[in-house]
């Protein structure tokens, strides 16, 4: 493997093309094992950015995969439709609320963020958004406006972005934005429950079902942006079943496929699709793979694989193995908080992580983990054993030392 080639000419992410962060070769991957090329195996507490939610290479999905590669890999979607869109859209379906009616499928996270502020605009002929402080989502444009414009990743940017309302995650700060501005606010969008790249910031369900309540209030859409936390990784399948709300719009993404490609989708209400498309007016916005056969059979396989097993007493099990474990973190003085929801749990350092350091130590330990700012984090597939586990926690132990 030309690592020095891989060092000179390709850029990775959320790192510097000068001075690259370092780059571990894998070879294969199975179950929640990476095999690098030096024959080192590491537990997997990523989950590959949280999509690979029964492993690697497993038969099912492996299979999919290579049936459908044998009949049709690629179809353009404008003009042309096909049975893997078709099967994957009715099962995503069946998994959501009944309120929830038109699917669009999209390449990733990001661009179904994109699609979902798309239709938001041209439904309610409104274009500004109010989003949380801490919030992520995405890195395109549209998507990194609505993030965090201080604390978040893209501050740099901010003078080439859109201007959005930002709230406090509480009732009081969410009401008063909206009643200065929802003339002008076309949605709300929020992660639902836990705030991923953001800070990994968690807040009640409580607190999710009144934002909905004040969107109704105000007569501003509500999108949910579940993709970090759909398809279980909070312990529900979705994570605004914690609060048992219907947003206007949902946004699937990384576990979609089980980590074996990449699709995302927004998802609206019959409502919504009816606001955007008014006298018939169409949604521009078309991806060159969007709805690829590959990527909606996988889903499919990873979706029908994922309600054929008890997949909640998993992760509740994952829940309460790092509660247990990653909580006794809290006594050690350079750490400020531990939290834990579902299949993640994350340790909040007082000072900034040294990224090479820290996972220089974990892979020593048998693990992967990369944490970013302050945060060391566990979001493992679900298919992880307890000893696998203990692997990942004491890894962390060591790293936060």
């Amino acid at each position: 493997m030309d690592l020095e080639f891989d060092r000179k000419h390709l850029w990775h992410p959320y790192t510097s093309a000068i001075s690259p962060d370092i780059a571990y070769p894998v070879i294969s991957a199975s179950g929640c094992k990476l095999t690098f090329a030096d024959g080192r195996k590491v537990i997997d507490g990523m989950a590959s950015w949280w999509a690979a939610i029964h492993g690697y290479s497993h038969p099912i999905l492996v299979e999919a995969i290579q049936k459908q590669a044998a009949n049709l890999s690629h179809v353009m979607f404008g003009g042309l439709t096909h049975e893997p869109a078709i099967n994957a859209g009715k099962k995503l379906l069946s998994l959501l609320p009944a309120e929830f009616s038109k699917i669009f499928f999209a390449d990733s996270g990001s661009v179904a963020v994109e699609v979902a502020m798309k239709t938001a605009i041209q439904c309610a002929r409104k274009t500004k958004f109010l989003s949380l402080k801490n919030a992520y989502h995405g890195d395109t444009a549209g998507a990194m406006s609505v993030c965090d414009p201080i604390n978040g990743m893209h501050s740099f940017f901010g003078n080439a972005l859109p201007k959005q309302f930002f709230a406090e995650t509480n009732e009081k700060d969410i009401r008063e934005i909206l009643q200065k501005n929802s003339k002008d606010i076309a949605a709300v969008i929020v992660e639902p429950i836990v705030q991923g790249a953001g800070g990994m910031k968690f807040y009640s369900p409580q607190l999710l079902k009144k934002i909905r309540e004040l969107c109704d209030e105000f007569d501003v859409l509500m999108i949910a942006d579940e993709i970090a936390t759909g398809f279980g990784r909070t312990g529900k399948m979705f994570a605004i079943e914690h609060a048992d709300i219907v947003p206007d719009i949902i946004c699937v993404g990384k576990a979609l496929t089980g980590g074996m490609l990449t699709l995302s989708a927004m998802i609206c209400t019959e409502k919504v699709a009816q606001g955007a498309c008014k006298n018939g007016m169409p949604l521009m916005h078309g991806p060159t793979f969007m709805a690829n056969p590959l990527a909606c059979a996988a889903a499919l396989a990873n979706l029908n694989l994922l309600t054929s097993w008890d997949w909640q007493k998993k992760v509740l099990f994952i829940e309460k193995y790092l509660k247990e474990n990653l909580m006794p973190l809290r006594e050690n003085e350079k750490v400020a908080d531990v939290r834990v929801i579902g299949a993640i749990g994350v340790v909040e350092m007082k000072e900034k992580i040294n990224v090479a350091q820290f996972q220089a130590d974990c892979i020593e330990r048998g693990a992967w983990l990369r944490p970013f700012g302050k945060l060391a984090y566990i979001m493992p597939p679900y298919i992880i054993e307890e000893e696998e586990l203990k692997t990942l926690v004491e890894a962390i132990a060591f790293a936060a030392r």
